[in-house]
């Protein structure tokens, strides 16, 4: 017996084409998917984990977000590839108070399906979500001289450096680094999928 999951967010699951024409699946993340969340952010290198917000290598970390989804408040959209999760995206937003107009993006792209426009894809859903929920300012962070790919993937969609804090990271051997805060206005008229792949 083959069990279909029903998904929360209207459109998904949906097909996105990489660069090269293969097929991958975007789709939000369920609790069912802990196991290989957890084993996705294990393929990360501990260089590229080390500047996200939390251990994503901690089962617990991933046990509560699989526990505690909350669509409205954290959205996580899925790529698959050959029942395997090669990049994860979140919109993060506040649904109260003066920033309940701004939400925030975080990506992560296994390296070995990196450059392949998985992470521009996510981009773009994860915009269009926004835009649906009434989200206005998007923002993201990116560290000046190891994301360039992630910084110019982002400029493609309409982003813009609105700031950066000088030094304001360090890498694992406490070099500083500069974080560039990247912005978009959401309008309805975003860069279709012909204009950013």
């Amino acid at each position: 017996m083959v069990v279909k999951t029903t998904y929360p967010i209207l459109g998904y699951p949906t097909v996105h084409l990489t660069n090269g024409g293969v097929q991958v699946i975007i789709r939000p993340m369920v609790p069912e998917d802990r196991n290989d969340l957890l084993d996705f952010f294990q393929r990360i290198p501990a260089e590229d984990r080390f500047y996200l917000k939390e251990d994503v290598t901690d089962p617990r970390v991933i046990e509560r977000w699989a526990e505690t989804v909350d669509y409205n408040r954290t959205l996580p959209l899925l790529a698959i590839m050959d029942k395997k999760i090669v990049a994860d995206a979140t919109l993060h937003r506040s649904r109260a108070g003066a920033r309940r107009h701004v939400g925030e993006i975080r990506i992560v792209v296994d390296p070995e399906y990196r450059n392949a426009g998985i992470g521009r894809g996510l981009l773009h859903k994860i915009a269009e979500l926004a835009m649906d929920k009434g989200i206005n300012k998007l923002m993201f962070e990116v560290i000046a001289d190891t994301e360039e790919a992630a910084r110019r993937t982002a400029i493609i969609q309409g982003f813009y450096p609105a700031a950066v804090l000088r030094d304001h990271v360090q890498d694992m051997d406490g070099r500083p680094h500069d974080l560039i805060i990247m912005e978009m206005m959401v309008t309805e008229t975003l860069p279709g999928p012909l204009d950013i792949y």
